[in-house]
Protein backbone atom coordinates (compact mmCIF):
# COMPACT_ATOMS: atom_id res chain seq x y z
CA UNK A 1 0.00 0.00 0.00
CA UNK A 2 1.34 3.49 -0.97
CA UNK A 3 1.10 5.88 2.19
CA UNK A 4 -0.75 8.69 0.87
CA UNK A 5 -0.22 12.22 0.42
CA UNK A 6 -0.35 14.47 3.37
CA UNK A 7 -2.18 17.03 1.36
CA UNK A 8 -3.67 16.93 -2.11
CA UNK A 9 -1.43 17.56 -4.68
CA UNK A 10 -1.44 21.37 -6.81
CA UNK A 11 -3.86 20.61 -9.96
CA UNK A 12 -3.67 21.83 -12.78
CA UNK A 13 -6.05 21.66 -16.06
CA UNK A 14 -4.33 20.72 -19.98
CA UNK A 15 -6.51 21.40 -22.51
CA UNK A 16 -5.17 20.10 -26.14
CA UNK A 17 -6.59 21.82 -29.25
CA UNK A 18 -4.69 19.64 -31.94
CA UNK A 19 -5.14 21.06 -35.39
CA UNK A 20 -2.82 23.49 -37.34
CA UNK A 21 -2.71 25.07 -40.72
CA UNK A 22 0.76 23.35 -41.62
CA UNK A 23 2.42 20.75 -39.21
CA UNK A 24 5.64 21.40 -38.90
CA UNK A 25 8.86 19.25 -39.90
CA UNK A 26 10.41 19.35 -36.35
CA UNK A 27 6.67 19.02 -34.32
CA UNK A 28 6.83 16.28 -32.99
CA UNK A 29 3.45 16.84 -30.52
CA UNK A 30 -0.43 15.24 -31.28
CA UNK A 31 -0.99 18.19 -34.44
CA UNK A 32 -2.72 17.82 -37.36
CA UNK A 33 -3.72 19.87 -40.37
CA UNK A 34 -6.72 21.75 -39.67
CA UNK A 35 -10.20 21.26 -41.56
CA UNK A 36 -11.45 24.48 -43.72
CA UNK A 37 -14.16 24.87 -40.94
CA UNK A 38 -12.95 23.51 -37.56
CA UNK A 39 -15.41 21.83 -35.77
CA UNK A 40 -15.48 24.42 -32.58
CA UNK A 41 -19.12 22.45 -31.34
CA UNK A 42 -18.24 19.12 -31.86
CA UNK A 43 -15.29 19.22 -29.91
CA UNK A 44 -16.28 21.73 -27.22
CA UNK A 45 -19.01 18.98 -26.17
CA UNK A 46 -16.53 16.07 -26.28
CA UNK A 47 -14.10 18.12 -24.15
CA UNK A 48 -16.69 19.08 -21.98
CA UNK A 49 -17.83 15.66 -21.83
CA UNK A 50 -14.70 14.08 -20.86
CA UNK A 51 -13.75 16.61 -17.92
CA UNK A 52 -16.90 15.82 -16.43
CA UNK A 53 -15.59 12.39 -15.76
CA UNK A 54 -13.06 13.37 -13.58
CA UNK A 55 -15.70 16.02 -11.84
CA UNK A 56 -16.67 13.91 -9.14
CA UNK A 57 -13.44 13.06 -7.89
CA UNK A 58 -11.21 16.56 -8.49
CA UNK A 59 -13.30 19.27 -8.60
CA UNK A 60 -12.80 20.06 -4.81
CA UNK A 61 -8.98 20.36 -5.39
CA UNK A 62 -8.15 23.85 -6.98
CA UNK A 63 -6.84 24.49 -10.00
CA UNK A 64 -4.22 26.44 -9.77
CA UNK A 65 -3.50 26.51 -13.27
CA UNK A 66 -4.99 25.87 -17.23
CA UNK A 67 -3.49 25.42 -20.25
CA UNK A 68 -4.58 25.63 -23.58
CA UNK A 69 -1.93 23.78 -26.14
CA UNK A 70 -1.94 22.22 -29.17
CA UNK A 71 -1.66 22.21 -32.29
CA UNK A 72 -2.31 26.05 -32.34
CA UNK A 73 -5.33 26.88 -30.06
CA UNK A 74 -5.24 30.21 -31.47
CA UNK A 75 -7.14 28.73 -34.22
CA UNK A 76 -10.01 28.64 -32.35
CA UNK A 77 -12.02 31.24 -31.68
CA UNK A 78 -12.52 33.62 -28.48
CA UNK A 79 -16.43 32.55 -28.33
CA UNK A 80 -15.30 28.76 -27.54
CA UNK A 81 -12.48 29.55 -25.09
CA UNK A 82 -14.82 31.47 -23.54
CA UNK A 83 -17.40 28.75 -22.96
CA UNK A 84 -14.46 26.27 -22.20
CA UNK A 85 -13.80 28.63 -19.16
CA UNK A 86 -17.15 29.42 -18.26
CA UNK A 87 -18.00 25.79 -17.48
CA UNK A 88 -14.89 25.25 -15.77
CA UNK A 89 -15.53 28.20 -13.46
CA UNK A 90 -19.08 27.18 -13.23
CA UNK A 91 -18.60 23.31 -11.80
CA UNK A 92 -14.89 23.57 -10.83
CA UNK A 93 -13.02 25.44 -8.10
CA UNK A 94 -10.35 27.68 -9.32
CA UNK A 95 -7.77 29.03 -7.29
CA UNK A 96 -8.01 32.71 -6.79
CA UNK A 97 -5.11 33.60 -8.50
CA UNK A 98 -5.12 30.72 -11.34
CA UNK A 99 -2.51 31.20 -14.31
CA UNK A 100 -5.05 30.66 -17.92
CA UNK A 101 -1.97 30.35 -20.69
CA UNK A 102 -3.17 29.75 -24.46
CA UNK A 103 -0.70 28.89 -26.71
CA UNK A 104 -0.64 31.24 -29.95
CA UNK A 105 1.17 31.05 -33.51
CA UNK A 106 2.24 34.63 -34.80
CA UNK A 107 0.43 33.60 -38.54
CA UNK A 108 -2.88 33.20 -36.97
CA UNK A 109 -3.23 36.46 -34.77
CA UNK A 110 -5.59 38.92 -34.79
CA UNK A 111 -5.81 42.15 -32.75
CA UNK A 112 -9.69 41.32 -31.84
CA UNK A 113 -9.38 38.02 -31.43
CA UNK A 114 -6.39 38.82 -28.75
CA UNK A 115 -8.32 41.24 -27.33
CA UNK A 116 -11.04 38.33 -27.13
CA UNK A 117 -9.29 35.27 -25.55
CA UNK A 118 -8.21 38.30 -22.61
CA UNK A 119 -12.18 38.82 -21.94
CA UNK A 120 -12.30 35.09 -21.82
CA UNK A 121 -10.52 35.08 -19.00
CA UNK A 122 -6.87 33.94 -20.63
CA UNK A 123 -4.23 36.25 -18.67
CA UNK A 124 -1.24 34.35 -19.95
CA UNK A 125 -0.16 33.69 -23.80
CA UNK A 126 2.71 31.57 -24.98
CA UNK A 127 3.73 32.73 -28.38
CA UNK A 128 5.62 30.52 -30.96
CA UNK A 129 7.65 32.89 -32.52
CA UNK A 130 10.78 30.22 -32.65
CA UNK A 131 13.03 32.40 -35.15
CA UNK A 132 12.79 36.03 -36.40
CA UNK A 133 15.04 35.57 -39.63
CA UNK A 134 13.35 34.98 -42.53
CA UNK A 135 15.48 32.29 -44.32
CA UNK A 136 15.18 30.16 -40.81
CA UNK A 137 11.44 30.46 -40.87
CA UNK A 138 11.29 29.14 -44.52
CA UNK A 139 13.25 26.10 -43.05
CA UNK A 140 11.69 25.38 -40.16
CA UNK A 141 8.15 25.67 -42.22
CA UNK A 142 6.28 28.34 -40.23
CA UNK A 143 3.51 30.10 -41.43
CA UNK A 144 4.14 33.62 -40.32
CA UNK A 145 7.30 35.79 -41.02
CA UNK A 146 9.49 38.25 -38.85
CA UNK A 147 6.99 40.93 -39.11
CA UNK A 148 3.93 39.08 -37.96
CA UNK A 149 6.26 37.80 -35.17
CA UNK A 150 7.20 41.43 -34.07
CA UNK A 151 3.81 42.54 -34.22
CA UNK A 152 1.96 39.84 -32.26
CA UNK A 153 3.89 40.58 -29.55
CA UNK A 154 2.46 44.11 -29.73
CA UNK A 155 -1.03 42.95 -30.58
CA UNK A 156 -0.38 40.80 -27.29
CA UNK A 157 0.32 44.31 -24.84
CA UNK A 158 -2.48 46.40 -26.94
CA UNK A 159 -4.67 43.43 -25.75
CA UNK A 160 -3.86 43.57 -22.14
CA UNK A 161 -1.88 40.89 -21.80
CA UNK A 162 1.45 41.45 -18.99
CA UNK A 163 2.11 37.90 -18.46
CA UNK A 164 3.51 36.50 -22.05
CA UNK A 165 6.31 33.90 -23.08
CA UNK A 166 8.11 33.84 -26.29
CA UNK A 167 9.46 30.72 -27.89
CA UNK A 168 12.49 30.79 -29.71
CA UNK A 169 15.06 27.88 -30.92
CA UNK A 170 18.70 28.04 -31.35
CA UNK A 171 21.16 25.25 -33.13
CA UNK A 172 18.50 25.73 -36.38
CA UNK A 173 19.77 24.60 -40.06
CA UNK A 174 22.28 26.90 -41.35
CA UNK A 175 22.58 29.08 -38.04
CA UNK A 176 25.69 30.74 -37.61
CA UNK A 177 26.98 32.32 -34.17
CA UNK A 178 25.73 35.75 -35.23
CA UNK A 179 22.59 34.90 -36.24
CA UNK A 180 21.71 32.93 -33.50
CA UNK A 181 22.42 35.77 -31.29
CA UNK A 182 20.61 38.44 -33.15
CA UNK A 183 17.39 35.73 -32.77
CA UNK A 184 17.80 36.35 -29.00
CA UNK A 185 18.69 39.80 -28.97
CA UNK A 186 15.76 40.88 -31.44
CA UNK A 187 13.46 38.79 -28.60
CA UNK A 188 15.25 40.63 -25.77
CA UNK A 189 14.42 44.00 -26.90
CA UNK A 190 10.36 43.08 -26.79
CA UNK A 191 10.89 42.54 -22.87
CA UNK A 192 9.03 39.57 -22.77
CA UNK A 193 8.67 38.47 -19.07
CA UNK A 194 8.80 34.97 -19.97
CA UNK A 195 11.34 33.79 -22.46
CA UNK A 196 11.84 29.52 -23.83
CA UNK A 197 15.02 29.34 -25.15
CA UNK A 198 15.95 25.48 -26.81
CA UNK A 199 18.04 24.09 -28.87
CA UNK A 200 16.58 22.24 -32.17
CA UNK A 201 16.08 18.66 -31.89
CA UNK A 202 15.88 15.81 -34.01
CA UNK A 203 12.62 14.09 -32.36
CA UNK A 204 11.64 10.60 -34.16
CA UNK A 205 8.14 10.30 -35.81
CA UNK A 206 8.87 14.18 -37.61
CA UNK A 207 9.97 15.23 -41.22
CA UNK A 208 13.27 16.63 -39.80
CA UNK A 209 14.14 13.07 -38.47
CA UNK A 210 13.50 11.20 -41.41
CA UNK A 211 15.19 13.52 -43.72
CA UNK A 212 17.90 15.58 -41.47
CA UNK A 213 18.45 18.87 -42.16
CA UNK A 214 22.43 20.37 -42.07
CA UNK A 215 22.78 21.60 -38.12
CA UNK A 216 25.78 23.79 -36.72
CA UNK A 217 28.38 21.68 -35.22
CA UNK A 218 27.78 20.84 -31.74
CA UNK A 219 30.96 23.13 -30.73
CA UNK A 220 28.88 25.92 -32.60
CA UNK A 221 26.10 25.35 -30.71
CA UNK A 222 28.20 25.40 -27.62
CA UNK A 223 29.44 28.48 -28.07
CA UNK A 224 25.77 30.00 -29.12
CA UNK A 225 24.53 28.83 -25.94
CA UNK A 226 27.01 30.03 -23.32
CA UNK A 227 26.77 33.24 -25.61
CA UNK A 228 23.57 33.56 -25.42
CA UNK A 229 23.09 32.54 -21.52
CA UNK A 230 25.09 35.20 -20.34
CA UNK A 231 23.10 37.85 -22.29
CA UNK A 232 19.64 36.38 -21.08
CA UNK A 233 21.40 36.05 -16.96
CA UNK A 234 22.46 40.33 -17.61
CA UNK A 235 18.90 40.91 -19.21
CA UNK A 236 17.51 40.21 -15.62
CA UNK A 237 16.22 36.93 -16.45
CA UNK A 238 16.69 34.04 -14.25
CA UNK A 239 17.08 30.28 -15.88
CA UNK A 240 14.69 28.40 -13.81
CA UNK A 241 14.99 25.23 -16.04
CA UNK A 242 17.05 24.33 -18.38
CA UNK A 243 15.20 26.18 -21.73
CA UNK A 244 13.06 28.84 -20.02
CA UNK A 245 13.81 32.05 -18.48
CA UNK A 246 11.74 34.56 -16.24
CA UNK A 247 11.72 37.69 -14.90
CA UNK A 248 10.92 37.53 -11.31
CA UNK A 249 7.44 36.85 -10.43
CA UNK A 250 6.74 35.30 -13.85
CA UNK A 251 7.88 31.62 -14.13
CA UNK A 252 5.43 29.66 -15.71
CA UNK A 253 2.98 28.00 -12.79
CA UNK A 254 1.79 25.43 -15.17
CA UNK A 255 5.02 23.57 -16.63
CA UNK A 256 6.78 24.37 -12.87
CA UNK A 257 3.53 22.14 -11.64
CA UNK A 258 4.50 19.13 -14.17
CA UNK A 259 8.45 19.63 -13.28
CA UNK A 260 7.51 19.40 -9.64
CA UNK A 261 5.59 16.44 -10.15
CA UNK A 262 2.34 17.29 -9.09
CA UNK A 263 -0.97 16.61 -10.95
CA UNK A 264 -2.94 17.29 -13.51
CA UNK A 265 -6.12 16.66 -16.09
CA UNK A 266 -5.15 16.43 -19.48
CA UNK A 267 -8.33 16.71 -22.17
CA UNK A 268 -8.75 16.35 -25.95
CA UNK A 269 -6.95 14.81 -28.60
CA UNK A 270 -3.96 12.76 -27.23
CA UNK A 271 -4.12 14.63 -23.97
CA UNK A 272 -2.07 12.90 -21.10
CA UNK A 273 -2.81 13.59 -17.27
CA UNK A 274 -1.75 12.39 -13.75
CA UNK A 275 -3.37 11.98 -11.19
CA UNK A 276 -2.74 10.65 -7.72
CA UNK A 277 -5.02 9.19 -5.04
CA UNK A 278 -5.41 11.43 -2.18
CA UNK A 279 -6.89 8.43 -0.27
CA UNK A 280 -4.10 5.73 -1.49
CA UNK A 281 -1.31 7.59 -3.15
CA UNK A 282 -1.71 5.54 -6.18
CA UNK A 283 -0.56 7.22 -9.22
CA UNK A 284 -2.11 7.05 -12.31
CA UNK A 285 -1.17 8.38 -15.97
CA UNK A 286 -4.09 9.17 -18.47
CA UNK A 287 -4.25 9.46 -22.09
CA UNK A 288 -6.69 9.99 -24.58
CA UNK A 289 -7.40 8.55 -28.20
CA UNK A 290 -4.77 10.76 -30.21
CA UNK A 291 -6.46 11.78 -33.72
CA UNK A 292 -8.70 14.39 -33.68
CA UNK A 293 -11.45 12.38 -35.68
CA UNK A 294 -11.26 9.30 -33.50
CA UNK A 295 -11.33 11.44 -30.78
CA UNK A 296 -14.70 12.86 -31.88
CA UNK A 297 -16.69 9.69 -32.86
CA UNK A 298 -14.95 7.26 -29.85
CA UNK A 299 -16.83 10.18 -27.60
CA UNK A 300 -20.05 10.47 -28.97
CA UNK A 301 -20.34 6.32 -29.89
CA UNK A 302 -18.19 4.96 -27.37
CA UNK A 303 -16.84 7.31 -24.44
CA UNK A 304 -15.67 4.64 -22.37
CA UNK A 305 -12.89 3.43 -24.96
CA UNK A 306 -12.03 7.69 -24.66
CA UNK A 307 -9.49 7.51 -21.96
CA UNK A 308 -6.50 5.11 -21.30
CA UNK A 309 -5.15 4.85 -17.55
CA UNK A 310 -2.22 2.81 -16.27
CA UNK A 311 -0.83 3.70 -12.91
CA UNK A 312 2.70 3.83 -12.18
CA UNK A 313 4.91 1.21 -11.02
CA UNK A 314 6.60 2.03 -7.52
CA UNK A 315 9.46 1.08 -9.10
CA UNK A 316 9.61 4.12 -11.87
CA UNK A 317 8.30 6.79 -9.75
CA UNK A 318 11.62 8.04 -8.57
CA UNK A 319 12.76 8.21 -12.52
CA UNK A 320 9.31 10.30 -13.32
CA UNK A 321 10.19 12.46 -10.18
CA UNK A 322 13.64 13.14 -10.63
CA UNK A 323 13.86 13.41 -14.76
CA UNK A 324 11.70 16.20 -14.17
CA UNK A 325 12.84 17.63 -10.72
CA UNK A 326 16.39 17.88 -11.59
CA UNK A 327 15.58 19.96 -15.05
CA UNK A 328 14.88 22.58 -12.29
CA UNK A 329 18.13 24.95 -11.36
CA UNK A 330 16.89 24.91 -7.18
CA UNK A 331 16.16 21.21 -7.84
CA UNK A 332 14.34 19.30 -5.18
CA UNK A 333 13.19 18.84 -1.21
CA UNK A 334 13.72 15.14 0.12
CA UNK A 335 10.45 16.13 1.74
CA UNK A 336 8.84 16.52 -1.33
CA UNK A 337 10.69 12.86 -2.99
CA UNK A 338 8.70 11.94 -0.33
CA UNK A 339 5.22 13.51 -0.45
CA UNK A 340 5.23 13.03 -3.89
CA UNK A 341 6.28 9.45 -4.64
CA UNK A 342 4.86 8.03 -1.90
CA UNK A 343 7.97 6.29 -1.34
CA UNK A 344 11.36 6.97 1.44
CA UNK A 345 14.29 8.78 1.32
CA UNK A 346 16.51 5.89 1.16
CA UNK A 347 15.53 4.72 -2.25
CA UNK A 348 17.08 7.75 -3.61
CA UNK A 349 20.46 7.25 -1.12
CA UNK A 350 22.66 5.10 -3.56
CA UNK A 351 22.30 7.23 -6.69
CA UNK A 352 22.97 10.61 -4.73
CA UNK A 353 26.01 8.81 -3.23
CA UNK A 354 27.35 8.24 -6.65
CA UNK A 355 26.31 11.74 -8.27
CA UNK A 356 26.93 13.75 -5.60
CA UNK A 357 30.96 11.48 -5.49
CA UNK A 358 31.22 12.42 -9.47
CA UNK A 359 30.11 16.02 -8.72
CA UNK A 360 27.00 15.54 -10.78
CA UNK A 361 24.55 16.82 -7.87
CA UNK A 362 25.07 18.87 -4.49
CA UNK A 363 23.09 18.73 -0.96
CA UNK A 364 22.52 21.26 0.51
CA UNK A 365 20.48 19.96 4.18
CA UNK A 366 17.55 18.52 2.47
CA UNK A 367 17.78 19.97 -0.81
CA UNK A 368 19.86 18.01 -3.61
CA UNK A 369 20.10 19.92 -7.12
CA UNK A 370 22.20 19.31 -10.31
CA UNK A 371 25.91 21.16 -10.39
CA UNK A 372 26.61 22.75 -13.80
CA UNK A 373 28.29 20.08 -14.66
CA UNK A 374 25.40 18.11 -13.98
CA UNK A 375 22.71 19.85 -15.57
CA UNK A 376 25.03 19.72 -18.57
CA UNK A 377 24.60 15.79 -18.25
CA UNK A 378 21.59 14.90 -17.35
CA UNK A 379 20.99 11.73 -18.91
CA UNK A 380 24.30 10.80 -16.74
CA UNK A 381 22.22 11.40 -13.94
CA UNK A 382 19.17 9.60 -14.27
CA UNK A 383 21.09 6.29 -14.94
CA UNK A 384 22.59 6.54 -11.63
CA UNK A 385 19.16 5.69 -10.57
CA UNK A 386 17.72 3.33 -12.85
Amino acid sequence: MNPPPALPLPLGLYIHLPWCIRKCPYCDFNSHHSPAVLPEQAYLSALLAELARYEAAYSYRPLESIFFGGGTPSLFSAGFVQQVLDTVAGRWNLAGDIEITLEANPGTVEAGKFLGFRQAGVNRLSIGIQSFDAISLVRLGRIHGREQALSAVDTAISAGFSNFNLDLMFGLPGQSLRQGLADLDTALSLSPPHLSWYQLTLEPNTLFHKYPPQLPEDEAIWFLQQDGLARLAQAGYEQYEVSAHARDGFRSRHNLNYWQFGDYIGIGAGAHGKLTDPATGIITRTRTIRHPEHYLACSEQQPERLIQTEEVPVAQRTAEFLMNHLRLRQGFDLNRYQARTGLPESMLEPGLAACIANGLLEREGSGIRCTSRGWNFLDDVLQRFL
